[in-house]
């Protein structure tokens, strides 16, 4: 750790809970080395960052900026005009609030947020999640005095002498829980002797994998396991007609406390955004990964070859979900030997301790930067 605490950062980023959960660990590790320290958030401003973040106890500004639309490229005059409104916020922003540092997690907002820090000679910080970068990040780094990764092998991307293998930094409230997977199954109202599906498809819900479970219900439960499902946003009718009166399975939109979900479960069914996947590494869950079809670079797919070709997860396409993914799911909970040689295999993986990495970086920036 370094002896120089840092008084006034900002950080930026977010869209999906994947940015959001990793910029309030890095903010809190802020506060832990420095309870007086000022940090101001920078989101876009009609997404769940300008709720979850003043929820965390932190103030946000929101950017007008949205993402471009790389298939109706007509659809993108009035982007380039919201990201030009967003530039010139964004550098009133970083000049009034005069931060010794800017951290970016990826995330619409975060390119106009690091670019008029780094116009404005304040130094800049990237923490890029995936293991295939998205443009954003690619275009930021050029003038980042360090970026923060998850994946080896993002010298193809990035200058390699500002690289820093840290991971990426996950909900502390995860990993303090100390459950057993009885004791946290009996505490959500299950079976605590009976193993548990632990099924997540994002705050927005992942439609592909919500209908595969509500047709394979049956042969979920039929394999000895229970159900905790998180349907999101999406598809709560489907999943609540499918689940009425059972007591072996549970849908809900939103699960509060998933370090206990997280405990209850014996398999995990999730998409592959970096968080959830360091999350898993993380816990050491056997893992069941739908990639996202619905993402820039198709980083989702390549997040989770990297698991696999570790046998540290097992992947079904999302194309292929209907019909292989109920199957992937009873194969497992059948298998306690592969779950197991599973568990070994994703915790092998796993980088803890990401956050006061970053941070002792960051400290380290803005100490030279003040010489």
């Amino acid at each position: 750790m370094t002896n120089h605490p840092i008084k006034r950062a900002i950080i930026s980023g977010g869209g999906t809970g994947g940015h959001i959960f990793p910029a309030l660990s890095i903010a809190g590790e802020l506060r832990r080395r420095n309870p007086e320290a000022e940090i101001l958030f920078v989101g876009a401003e009609d997404r769940m960052e300008m709720k979850r973040v003043p929820d965390a106890g932190y103030e946000i500004v929101g950017l007008p900026v949205a993402g471009f639309d790389r298939k109706r490229l007509w659809r993108n005059f009035r982007t380039l005009w919201l990201l030009q409104k967003s530039m010139r916020l964004a550098r009133k922003t970083v000049r009034d609030f005069r931060p010794q540092i800017a951290i970016g997690v990826g995330g619409y907002c975060s390119g106009p947020t690091l670019k008029a820090a780094q116009a404005l000679g304040v130094p800049t910080l990237i923490q890029e999640q995936n293991g295939y970068p998205g443009v954003t990040n690619k275009l930021l780094a050029k003038r980042a005095e360090a970026i923060c990764v998850a994946y080896e092998g993002t010298e193809r991307f990035f200058p390699a002498e500002r690289i820093h293998l840290t991971g990426n930094p996950v909900r502390a409230s995860l990993l303090e829980c100390t459950l057993t997977p009885g004791q946290a199954r009996e505490q959500l109202g299950f079976d605590p002797s009976r193993p548990l599906v632990l099924v997540v498809g994002g705050s927005l819900g992942a439609t592909t994998i919500n209908r595969a479970i509500a047709a394979g219900i049956d042969a979920i439960t039929a394999s000895g396991a229970q159900l905790l499902w998180q349907t999101g946003r999406r598809d709560t009718d489907l999943a609540a007609a499918v689940t009425a009166g059972r007591k072996d399975a549970r849908a809900t939109e939103f699960i509060a406390r998933m370090d206990v979900a997280y405990r209850a479960a014996t398999v995990v069914v999730s998409r592959a955004g970096a968080g959830s996947i360091s999350e898993l590494q993380l816990l050491g869950k056997p893992t069941v990964l739908v990639p996202s079809p619905n993402v820039t670079e198709d980083h989702q797919r390549r997040n989770a070859l990297a698991l696999t070709a570790r046998d540290a997860a097992v992947m079904v396409e999302d194309a292929d979900a209907a019909t292989a993914l109920v199957p992937a799911i009873t194969a497992l909970i059948a298998d306690e030997e592969r779950c197991a040689a599973m568990s070994r295999a994703i915790s092998m993986m796993a980088l803890p301790d990401a956050a006061s990495l970053i941070v002792d970086i960051a400290e380290n920036i803005v100490a030279n930067h003040s010489k």
